[in-house]
């Protein structure tokens, strides 16, 4: 049995996504600062009869991040897939002309180091399976820059670059790399970005193990003045 790792676990796309691997027959590790949100999360998934355990882990803290995923590995097995969909803090979101260059190191600490250290910690054991799913979940401005919220939008630059990369680099080994953009917000009533639409999208991400980028719905039309 190998483990489905997700990095910013919540109740919305993180439940619903961890469902969706876990009734594939993954167990589960759920990675977040909040340990009371996380015995939530564990609980409900235990009431679908899904093995689940939480870990509490800042992603601007590597050691932390480190840790937790090797304990994950060693409690539940081997991890083959890893999400990184954490939500972005709100003191990333300042306009361009409004942001200095102290402002981006958190943004760049969550975006680009997080993921790095995130992959460098399980991609040992996804070559000793010989096989594994990087996810990448970003917003619209991952691709399309959005000068009021500039920190996400240079910091979702730098990982989308990341992750593309990885993308080549690791698929002569079948490790693959793929990132799903979700332009618009998240909603249970939305008939592409509802949190089980776009869980069962992630799944099929892993399994059909297509191209890099993905969309979950098209990119609206900046002509016509929406971001």
């Amino acid at each position: 049995m190998t483990t489905y790792a997700l990095v910013g676990a919540g109740p919305g796309l993180g439940l619903a996504a961890a469902r969706r691997f876990g009734k594939a027959g993954h167990t589960v590790a759920l990675l977040s600062r909040d340990r009371g949100h996380l015995d939530d999360l564990v609980a409900a998934l235990d009431g679908d009869g899904i093995k689940a355990r939480g870990y509490t882990a800042d992603v601007l803290d590597p050691d932390a991040l480190t840790g937790a995923l090797h304990a994950a590995a060693e409690d539940l097995g081997p991890i083959e897939i890893l999400q990184y969909s954490p939500v972005p803090r709100a003191d990333f979101m300042k306009p361009v002309l409004e942001t200095g260059a102290a402002d981006l190191d958190a943004p760049l600490a969550f975006s680009v180091k997080a993921p790095v250290t995130c992959v460098n910690t399980v991609l040992p054991g996804m070559r000793t399976l010989g096989r594994g799913s990087l996810l990448f979940v970003n917003g619209g401005s991952a691709v399309r820059p959005k000068g009021t919220v500039a920190g996400t939008s240079i910091a979702f630059a730098g990982e989308s670059a990341y992750a593309q990369m990885l993308h080549t680099a690791l698929a002569p080994e079948n490790i693959h790399v793929t990132q799903l953009i979700v332009p618009g917000a998240i909603s249970p009533d939305s008939a592409t970005s509802s949190p089980e639409k776009l869980a069962e999208v992630l799944y099929g991400l892993h399994t059909d193990r297509g191209g890099f980028r993905h969309y979950a719905e098209p990119m609206p039309d900046p002509q016509d003045g929406t971001p």
